[in-house]
């Protein structure tokens, strides 16, 4: 079968069932010359994996990556088999640890702009996590003076409310060598991090971690405020720090490693990440589409 015919070819969301629980992950399969199928992954944690060469054998599929977070020396292993619109099969990780996965076509998101907002929602009140829960780890999280702060590493913060198209405006403030995320419907990390590097890339500030790096490295540094202000329409997202645009109108092809679940099509929270360092929020502000 050419490789353009192959109905494996597209984006898949995968649902991994672990002995530690449900853990979303992400497939992009894509044609390369005549016969060649290749792509990237997307696992329950970390960034996008570039895979060089998937193998296919009818409704078969297989492919091997090396380890990245995961513990363990030996690859990645994923197979599958595709039954019309749906995937099933096994991951083996590095460790030698293997456990089921399911799978579905990702949903296109592709949407008009928007000719309505709704009038902006302040997400945080300032004084307490009313609206808010933790999950994944202890609660670290104290809110004072207009101020939310995550104190130390341990579980990330998730708005009770759900949202579908929005423009998000938040403030944050790292300490020397900082490292959190935001969480764009639970699925897409917007990457906050104090680092030195200076050459853009996915993995640092405003970056969508994995996938779209900023054009250029914009921050105040460790201990300054620094401001996003994001907007989310289908997969198609825009991000400025400190008044300056570093992405424009770009496509999120996948959920991001850390992600809540896989149900893209679905509204999601606000998620801010907690399980790395110390980490103050504020200003949280939601304008909804109509």
């Amino acid at each position: 079968m050419p490789a353009s015919a192959n109905p494996l070819i597209g984006r898949w969301d995968l649902i991994l069932n672990h002995t530690a629980g449900v853990f979303p992950m992400w497939l992009e399969v894509r044609k390369s010359g005549f016969s060649t199928l290749v792509g990237q992954f997307v696992g329950s944690h970390g960034s996008a994996r570039p895979v060089a060469h998937i193998k296919t054998d009818g409704s078969h599929f297989a492919f091997a990556i090396p380890p990245q977070w995961e513990p363990g020396d030996s690859d990645l292993i994923l197979e599958g088999s595709l039954d019309g619109d749906t995937l099933s099969g096994s991951v083996t990780f590095p460790s030698g640890e293997k456990f089921p996965w399911t799978g579905s076509r990702a949903p296109l998101l592709r949407r008009p702009a928007p000719t309505a907002w709704a009038e902006p929602i302040r997400l945080f009140n300032g004084k307490d996590l009313t609206g808010w829960h933790v999950v994944g780890g202890e609660n670290n999280w104290t809110a004072e003076d207009g101020i939310l702060r995550c104190t130390q590493r341990g579980g990330n913060l998730i708005s009770d409310a759900l949202f579908d198209d929005f423009k998000l405006h938040i403030e944050f403030r790292l300490p020397p060598h900082g490292n959190s995320g935001v969480y764009l419907r639970g699925r897409y990390e917007i990457q906050v991090l104090d680092d030195p590097r200076t050459q853009p890339a996915s993995d640092l500030i405003g970056g969508v971690y994995g996938f779209i790096s900023p054009s250029e490295i914009v921050t105040k540094g460790p201990g300054e405020w620094n401001a996003f202000d994001v907007t989310l329409i289908g997969r198609m997202v825009t991000v400025a720090i400190n008044g300056q645009t570093v992405i424009t109108h770009q496509e999120i092809p996948g959920t991001t490693g850390g992600a809540l679940d896989s149900n893209e099509a679905a509204p999601g929270p606000l998620y801010l990440q907690g399980d790395h360092t110390a980490i103050e929020y504020r200003n949280i502000l939601i304008t909804p589409a109509v």
